[in-house]
């Protein structure tokens, strides 16, 4: 058989001539297993015949994510739907590896922490550049690996040097492409920035300086971006002041900072460190609105009566000067334990306080009631010492304080976006569309294992349906694993330009408004905000931001997944890591995720481990997919997603981050 390749004149695609069958060859991107064999995704998602799958002698030399065309097997040598081989690499994905040096006196290799690189990259001494055993380092390919060589390449950058504290998270970061600094000419820029409000800046901008306004947020929080405050009207509607710092005056369009901002797509929070999108003298500094300091801000005031309805709002630039800053522990101290010494430390602002838990029952009230998902899914807050190391594990608090906050922003983010919506002005809207039809056929047939009953279609599910399952098992004990299972039915929420809805808030019109220190959306819709109220643009701006949101929300579409991707890696390092300190240890647990291997295990403080089925020595257990269980062939013993278990912490493997259990048997 012989292929034939044609390059286009830009070089950015190659095509096969027509010298075989369609059918024959496959582009696609290679998704690589730790293993060493792999599944080739079909650049045409549209096929219906699925990945193919391609073993360890079929990768020649191909590393994940290279762009390559497949040979499929005949169906007479497999006895799978769909085999091949990789024929060609069009394009490599990997031009540089992070990983831990390993070296002896005249050679080293670098071990991928990335494990679905699994080809160790040989490196000659003369560029070790200084790295030493045990380095996390970057190392240049420069030459790929073939059906018999290791993949070459030498030492570009040494990320920490071994046994450095942070090193590991340093690394992740490193792997992801992020850096915490920014570039010379970015941190050129904001020195030339004002950092002290003049009068001028304040002419056109309402004064709420004298007004009760206050930030509530997490104790450790330093880029404060969002204030509030509340008023009693005569007629009996309440007034909320939503006040969000104005980082558009001082993050100019295509200015050097708005431009990495926007490559950045958003901030990244990771235990106990953050890669910033603006610069700390930004995000910390002028922007933050911190307390007894004057700031300016993009103010959202909404009228809202005693059913949570908007009935009037106003949008306008302002100026505030915050009276405290609250954290979430000593409110909901005050609101939910009646702490008389913090009630009368706050006496000036407790009244302000009140009202506002007033009025966010009223609007999580109005949520409900239209449908709106609240899944109560414990998180992780994880601890480190001065060195790094894990020292607790805890499930993080969710208190009244916290729901406030997230009451006043979500119905600040809806005012705006339908503002925005009906002036028919380009947008970034905050985009959850309904669930597949599939998904919740599957998960209807799960529930009535439960004695529970989805009512509507699957081809037209409401989220009030849902809501309805999610309030029936409040507080029993298949609350997690129907919770835990209705949200793996969901799509991913994402950024967009068209007014598609929010499916999990049961709202029409959603955009994020509330965080544009940490968001670029946010920013970039404050500048549109800003530019309507003083009048709409021309034709030709019209056309221009058009063009800007859709780059926008695309590029924060997918800094998101990525931002989410590492601090679920990064969590999943320390929980690991912990636990290494835990070992031997008997813990209660429920079945969180069940596979043909074996099923995941949540313990108390939310850590997962996997008990594999090879451990259950009692008998040989068969996987029913649609029941999410393993069963017992001899016994007819059944461990099923939900099932409370008992489990010993049976080992750690750091380097894969998996955590491994095994059943106690009492």
């Amino acid at each position: 058989m012989v292929i034939k390749l044609k390059v286009n004149k830009n070089n950015r695609r190659i095509e096969l001539v027509n010298k075989i069958r369609k059918d024959e060859v496959i582009e696609g991107i290679l998704s690589k297993h730790k293993k060493g064999f792999g599944f080739v995704i079909p650049k045409e998602n549209g096929s219906s015949d699925g990945d193919v799958f391609i073993s360890h002698s079929g990768i020649n030399g191909a590393m994940n994510g290279d762009s390559v065309l497949v040979r499929l097997l005949p169906p007479s040598q497999i006895s799978r739907t769909r085999e091949g081989v990789i024929d060609r690499i069009i394009k490599r994905a990997a031009v540089e590896v992070v990983g831990t040096f390993e070296k002896s006196k005249h050679f080293g290799f670098v071990v991928p922490d990335d494990r679905r690189l699994n080809d160790d990259i040989f490196v000659l001494k003369k560029d070790f550049n200084g790295a030493r055993a045990g380095d996390k380092v970057v190392a240049k390919i420069y030459k790929y690996p073939d059906k018999h060589n290791s993949a070459e390449g030498k030492i570009e950058e040494i990320i920490s040097r071994s046994g450095e504290v942070g090193g590991d998270i340093k690394a992740l970061i490193r792997q992801y492409n992020l850096k915490q600094e920014f570039p010379a000419k970015v941190e050129a820029e904001t020195k030339k920035i004002q950092l002290k409000i003049t009068e001028n800046e304040i002419k056109g901008r309402i004064d709420l300086r004298d007004k009760t306004i206050i930030t509530m947020d997490g104790a450790d929080a330093k880029d404060l971006d969002d204030a509030v405050s509340i008023e009693r009207l005569p007629g009996g509607n309440y007034l909320l002041g939503v006040h969000i710092a104005d980082v558009s005056h001082y993050v100019q369009e295509g200015s050097q900072v708005d431009k990495e901002a926007l490559q950045r797509g958003n901030s990244v929070y990771l235990i106990d460190q953050v890669i910033p999108m603006l610069p700390k003298i930004l995000s910390n500094g002028i922007c933050s609105l911190n307390p007894d300091e004057d700031r300016l801000t993009l103010s959202v005031s909404m009228e809202i009566d005693s059913r949570g309805k908007v009935v009037n709002h106003e949008i306008y630039k302002s100026i505030i000067h915050s009276k405290a800053r609250m954290v979430y522990c000593d409110v909901s101290d005050m609101l939910e334990n009646n702490d008389t010494e913090l009630i009368e430390k706050y006496r000036e602002i407790y009244d302000a306080i009140v009202m506002m838990n007033e009025l966010a029952l009223i609007l999580r009230k109005a949520r409900d009631d239209r449908g709106s998902l609240d899944f109560d899914i414990d998180e992780a807050y994880i601890t480190l010492n001065d060195q790094g190391i894990p020292v607790s594990v805890e499930t993080a608090e969710r208190r009244i304080a916290n729901r406030i906050i997230e009451e006043f922003m979500l119905i600040a983010n809806e005012t705006i976006a339908e503002h925005f919506y009906w002036m028919e002005i380009p947008f970034v809207f905050r985009v959850h569309e309904a669930p597949a039809p599939e998904k919740i056929e599957v998960f209807k047939s799960f529930i009535m294992s439960f004695g529970l009953t989805l009512k509507g279609s699957q081809e037209n599910i409401h989220p009030k349906a849902l809501n309805e399952i999610i309030k029936k098992v409040k507080g029993k004990p298949e609350e997690h694993v129907i919770n835990t299972v209705m949200l793996r039915s969901m799509k991913k929420a994402f950024y967009g330009t068209e007014c598609a809805g929010h499916f999990g808030l049961g709202v029409k019109y959603y955009c994020h408004f509330t965080s544009p220190i940490r968001r670029y959306p946010d920013l970039i819709i404050h500048r549109i905000i800003k530019e309507f109220i003083q009048g709409k643009p021309d034709v030709k701006r019209i056309r221009s931001l058009r063009k800007k949101t859709k780059n926008a929300a695309a590029i924060s579409s997918e800094t998101e997944r990525q931002a989410l991707e590492l601090e679920r890696e990064v969590e999943k390092l320390k929980k690991a890591e912990y636990m290494t300190y835990h070992v031997g240890e008997i813990h209660d647990g429920i079945i969180s995720g069940v596979a043909s291997f074996g099923f995941f295990v949540e313990i108390e403080n939310t850590v997962e481990g996997m008990v594999r089925v090879d451990s259950l020595n009692d008998d040989y257990y068969d996987f029913e997919n649609t029941k999410y269980r393993l069963i017992g062939r001899r016994t007819n013993k059944i461990y099923a997603l939900g099932d409370k278990v008992t489990i010993k912490v049976h080992s750690v493997d750091l380097q894969e981050k998996e955590i491994n259990f095994v059943i106690e048997n009492s």
